[in-house]
């Protein structure tokens, strides 16, 4: 917009309003969601918690190596936490603290893999179910009820019964037994994100249905699905060490937190509180950190809260 004032053919003048007019910089949702979640108090106390023990569970094995097999020393069996052993030893006299320190790369990647499995099944299932409705959502959804209707713990019991016990049937077991709450998760987002604009606009032009679910729908509902993750990791160390401390996930002398609790809590009666203490406290703060960094990504990525 201009005002011409004077003679002709002389020069317009800018209007103030013109002038001062600057075009707003548009924010991506996730550029948005990364610089809410750093300040975050409580995402930035998870996201601390999550990547020290993330180091830890990468670093220490090759920092460290160690072979469980042959780290026994009964003669320091049961030992109270002292400057030789932090955290005191065990009843086949092992050092806990290490032994602590080599069960995170155990538990995370029983965690990370059991959540990955659940994640990649159920989202597909999910994403499938939503978008083509009829027939197929029935049988899916209904198959999705019937594994629903089961104690988790108590399908993952049998899974792994069924199978055998150890590490890798751990993975599967809880793996399977949480694709019920991706499938439905991804569901409920892609009947809201199907009914767009921009979908039927797909529709219209003639967008294969197989380009429309991942280039259009699966993007757009990456948001509670990554929330839902950081918050499942937790909920699956938790299982494996329900699962280590019933002897039906990693067997001993594997470093597993939940083993060592199954294998340590009969030696409470005669005070040796240090052996269920450790492995407890290192489960605990592993869960406390992904349930902040979880509760910190779902503030972030709450479309409501988003700045424009």
């Amino acid at each position: 917009m201009s005002i011409s004032i004077g003679q002709p053919g002389s020069k317009p003048l800018a209007s103030p309003v013109a002038a001062d007019w600057v075009p707003r910089k548009q924010v991506g949702l996730w550029s948005d969601a990364w610089r809410r979640l750093r300040r975050s108090a409580n995402a930035r106390v998870g996201m601390a918690i999550m990547l020290l023990f993330v180091l830890l569970g990468v670093l220490i094995p090759i920092v460290d190596p160690y072979n469980p097999r042959i780290d026994s020393d009964l003669v320091n069996r049961l030992k109270a936490p002292s400057a030789e052993h932090l955290f005191g030893t065990d009843d086949q006299g092992r050092d806990l603290f290490r032994r602590v320190l080599h069960g995170a790369n155990v538990s995370l990647r029983v965690g990370i893999a059991a959540v990955a499995l659940a994640l990649t099944l159920g989202c597909f299932i999910g994403l499938i179910a939503g978008f083509f409705g009829g027939l197929t959502d029935s049988i899916s959804m209904r198959a999705m009820d019937i594994m629903l209707s089961f104690p988790a713990t108590l399908l993952a019991i049998g899974i792994v019964a069924t199978r055998g016990p150890g590490l890798d049937n751990t993975m599967l077991a809880i793996g399977v037994v949480n694709i019920p709450r991706y499938a439905r998760l991804a569901r409920a987002t892609t009947l809201s994100i199907k009914e767009q604009d921009y979908i039927t606009a797909a529709h219209a032009t003639g967008v294969k249905p197989k380009r429309i679910i991942w280039r259009h729908v699966f993007p757009n509902s990456l948001s509670p699905i990554v929330v839902q993750s950081s918050l499942s990791i937790a909920t699956a160390i938790i299982e494996a060490a329900a699962l280590g401390f019933l002897g039906l996930g990693a067997q001993p002398p594997t470093p597993e937190w939940g083993a060592m609790l199954s294998d340590g809590y009969k030696y409470l009666t005669i005070g040796a509180w240090w052996v269920l203490l450790y492995p407890g406290l290192a489960i605990m703060l592993t869960v406390l950190g992904f349930n902040l960094l979880g509760d910190g990504l779902r503030d972030a990525l709450d479309p409501r809260l988003r700045v424009d």
